[in-house]
C-alpha cells in the first residue's frame, strides 16, 4: 500500500529516491497472534546468537513490526506442538545482535513506565485522562486520537551495505586463480567498516544526499523528523558491524513529541495539574501515524572516503580508501 501521494514528506517523484510504504501486515498473522488462544505460548528464550533472552510473548507483540520482521525473516509460529509439555521453555534461534535487542527492550521498558507509571508512582497516562474534550478540536478526543492513550515511539533503522575500491598495483587484491581474496584485502575491508561505523550520525549521509541532489521530499522527512523528537546531531543509539558480511545495522529511537504539554513541577504545586496540547506539534506528530504498523524504506547509494591503516604491517601510516555504501532506511511508528 503506498502513502498517500499528497503527503509532501513521502511524496514520489520520477527523479528522487522514493519513501515507499510496506503492505502492512494482517493482524491474523503469526506476528500478531490473539492473545486469547490458550494454545499459544506465552514465554519464549530467545537466543541470540549465543546469548539468550526469556521474553514474554506479550512484550514480543509489542515491539515494531519492522524489528519482528528482522528477529524472524521467515515467520513465527506461536502455537505450542501438540506434545508439548511442562512450561514455556521453548528456545528460537535467532540471527539478531544481542546489544541491540537489549537496547530496544530497554527502551521500551523505560518508554511504559514513564507513560504508564510504577506501582509506586502514576505516568503521563494518568494525567491525560484529565485532557477536556474540545468539540472543535478532534485531537482532544481518545477516540479519535490514539496519541492521547498510547506511547508513541518513532522506530529508524539504517541497513548499511558497503563496497571498498581498491587501488591498482595495491597490496589488496584477489587471487586470480582462487578468485578468492588476500589477508589485505580482508583486513581491507573490516578496517573499511569500522570507520564507518564509526560515522555515528543518523542525519549527516542523508544531509549530503540532500545536498547533492536537492531532493525536496528528503529534506522535509528529515525536517519532519527534527520536530517529531529527533535532534540533527543525534547519533545511532545502536550501531555495529554484522559479523562476517560487509553490513552495519543501526538503530534510534526516539519517543514521539506529540505536543501534549504537562505542568511543571511548579504548576502542580500552584494547582495547575491538568495537560494541554499544542495543536502544531499534535498536527506534526499525527502525520507519522501513517507509519504505523506500515514500514517505510528508502534507498540510496552514498560515497565517501574513509581513512585506515596502509596495510596489517604498517605502522601509524594509513591510506584513503573509496567507499561505495547502500543505505536502506526503515522507518515506523510504535504504538505501546
Amino acid at each position: 500500500m503506498a502513502i498517500p501521494s499528497s503527503n509532501p514528506i513521502t511524496s514520489v517523484a520520477p527523479s528522487s529516491s522514493p519513501i515507499t510504504s510496506v503492505q502492512p501486515t494482517s493482524y491474523s498473522s503469526p506476528l500478531y497472534p490473539q492473545s486469547t488462544n490458550p494454545q499459544l505460548l506465552t514465554r519464549l528464550n530467545l537466543d541470540l546468537r549465543g546469548q539468550m533472552f526469556p521474553v514474554e510473548r506479550e512484550t514480543l507483540m509489542l515491539l515494531p513490526e519492522s524489528v519482528l520482521l528482522g528477529l524472524f525473516p521467515q515467520g513465527l509460529i506461536l502455537s505450542k506442538p501438540a506434545s508439548w509439555e511442562g512450561a514455556d521453555d521453548g528456545v528460537f534461534t535467532v540471527d539478531f545482535d544481542p546489544d541491540c535487542f537489549r537496547y530496544i527492550l530497554t527502551f521500551w521498558s523505560t518508554a511504559q513506565s514513564t507513560f504508564y507509571g510504577t506501582p509506586t508512582s502514576q505516568g503521563l497516562f494518568h494525567a491525560q485522562q484529565n485532557i477536556p474534550i474540545n468539540p472543535n478540536d478532534p485531537t482532544s478526543d481518545q477516540s479519535q486520537n490514539p496519541l492521547l492513550s498510547k506511547q508513541a515511539i518513532i522506530v529508524l533503522r539504517e541497513e548499511l551495505e558497503y563496497f571498498s575500491i581498491t587501488k591498482a598495483g595495491g597490496l589488496a587484491r584477489t587471487d586470480l586463480k582462487s578468485g578468492l581474496p588476500n589477508e589485505e584485502l580482508k583486513a581491507l575491508k573490516r578496517n573499511c567498516g569500522k570507520a564507518l561505523e564509526n560515522k555515528k550520525s543518523i542525519f549527516a549521509a542523508l544531509e549530503r544526499n540532500v545536498s547533492s541532489v536537492g531532493n525536496a521530499a528528503e529534506a522535509h522527512l528529515i525536517d519532519m523528523l527534527c520536530m517529531s523528537g529527533f535532534n540533527r546531531d543525534d547519533s545511532w543509539g545502536f550501531r555495529a558491524c554484522e559479523p562476517s558480511r560487509n553490513v552495519i545495522t543501526s538503530m534510534a529511537l526516539v519517543l514521539l513529541k506529540t505536543g501534549i504539554m504537562h505542568p511543571s513541577a511548579e504548576e502542580q504545586a500552584a494547582g495547575n495539574t491538568i495537560p494541554w496540547i499544542d495543536a502544531q506539534q499534535m498536527s506534526t506528530a499525527q502525520k507519522l501515524l501513517l507509519f504505523w504498523r506500515k514500514p517505510a524504506r528508502k534507498c540510496w547509494w552514498d560515497g565517501v572516503e574513509v581513512e585506515i591503516p596502509a596495510s596489517t604491517t604498517s605502522k601509524g601510516e594509513t591510506i584513503s580508501v573509496k567507499v561505495w555504501a547502500r543505505r536502506v532506511w526503515t522507518l515506523e511508528l510504535s504504538l505501546i
